[in-house]
């Protein structure tokens, strides 16, 4: 494992989790949870004991870049690359992979998201490794599917030739998220995991699988090279990066790849990408209530999360099934099944 590599992903908003999560203190940094840790700083952690600190890179964006240095320490500060603007992931992994493949050649990296929660770090941990040895060699990428526990249409689905437990097997196809029915028959059917977003590859291999299906995104990369690791590297970035094409690279190159493989695991995974999820993962009380704060006290409610760590006394009465969350200024209440609307509530779109 001495060549493996970390690139944690962090540039996303988070704007499902407003108020706590807005542009300028997005969900990664933030203890989602009240469990004293921030979620990026969790997910380093996770993967701590798979390669030291000078082998983690962090990917985000600019004006993130002291959050990064003050959350996570002990990265060095040329492994925090700052995009200059959002370009979804394959552009991302593009940028940070073509980085770490210069001086390290041989690097074998994980690639994944700064803000999703795993239960079970060893289980987690033992499949990363079982990866890491598949993809060394080269010519394979493996994705992690999470053995689903119930009919999601939240997460897009990968469909695998065999979904034993910590097993490597072939993936057949990606699945975009799909409706209520569709999950219902993935769940029956028992070939389709849920899509971590989470990525080990050897770095030859994913810059081959990138020049062959994303070719304009490594001419802009191309150009990019010989700044790296110099003085005009944040000058050429800034001219270079924001022309790439805007991309996932599930899009890019997953669901085109003909190497991609997946491990099956259920670690207590998920992305915490909404106020229900982030619910499920609270200890609740016996009226289902869960809480994240100091003095916070329910009356007569049922079903609520109440996130205000910030107040010093908050008194709930009545409600049933809510969501009620204080943030900088910004209160939030609104019932559990309507919170596929807080984005566009909380950005005046809607």
């Amino acid at each position: 494992m001495e060549n493996t590599h970390i690139v944690i992903m962090a540039g996303g908003v988070g704007s499902r989790l407003w108020p706590a999560s807005t542009p300028e203190r997005p969900k990664q940094f933030l203890d989602i949870l009240g469990v004293g840790k921030s979620l990026i700083r969790l997910t380093y952690e996770r993967f701590l004991p798979l390669c030291s600190p000078e082998r983690f890179w962090v990917v985000t964006s600019k004006s993130y870049v002291s959050l990064v240095k003050e959350q996570l320490p002990d990265i060095p500060l040329d492994n925090i690359l700052a995009e200059p603007a959002a370009r979804n992931t394959a552009p991302c992994i593009a940028y940070a992979c073509s980085k770490i493949s210069i001086r390290y050649p041989d690097a074998n990296i994980v690639v994944t998201p700064a803000d999703a929660l795993v239960l079970d770090t060893d289980i987690f941990r033992d499949a990363i490794r079982k990866a890491l040895g598949f993809t060394a060699e080269g010519g394979r990428i493996v994705t992690v599917g999470i053995t689903p526990t119930r009919p999601e249409t939240g997460y897009g689905y990968i469909h695998a030739t065999e979904t034993v437990p910590g097993e490597i097997a072939k993936v057949s196809e990606f699945r975009e998220k799909p409706d209520l029915a569709t999950a219902e028959e993935y769940l029956r059917d028992g070939h389709y995991l849920w899509n971590a977003g989470i990525f080990v590859w050897n770095a030859k291999t994913i810059e081959a699988e990138l020049r062959r299906y994303a070719p304009s995104i490594m001419e802009v990369m191309d150009r990019i090279a010989p700044s790296l690791y110099t003085d005009n590297e944040p000058r050429v970035l800034e001219e270079l990066f924001p022309t790439c094409e805007k991309i996932s690279i599930d899009y890019a190159v997953m669901e085109k790849s003909a190497l991609v493989y997946t491990v099956a695991l259920n670690p207590g995974w998920s992305d915490l990408g909404s106020w229900g999820s982030v619910k499920t993962h609270i200890p609740a009380d016996a009226d289902g209530n869960c809480t994240v704060g100091g003095d916070i006290r329910l009356i007569d409610c049922k079903g609520c999360l109440v996130h205000a760590p910030e107040e010093k006394t908050v008194i709930v009465e009545g409600l049933r099934d809510c969501i009620i969350t204080e943030s900088g200024g910004r209160l939030l209440i609104c019932h559990l099944s309507e919170e596929q609307h807080i984005r566009e509530w909380s950005t005046g779109t809607l």
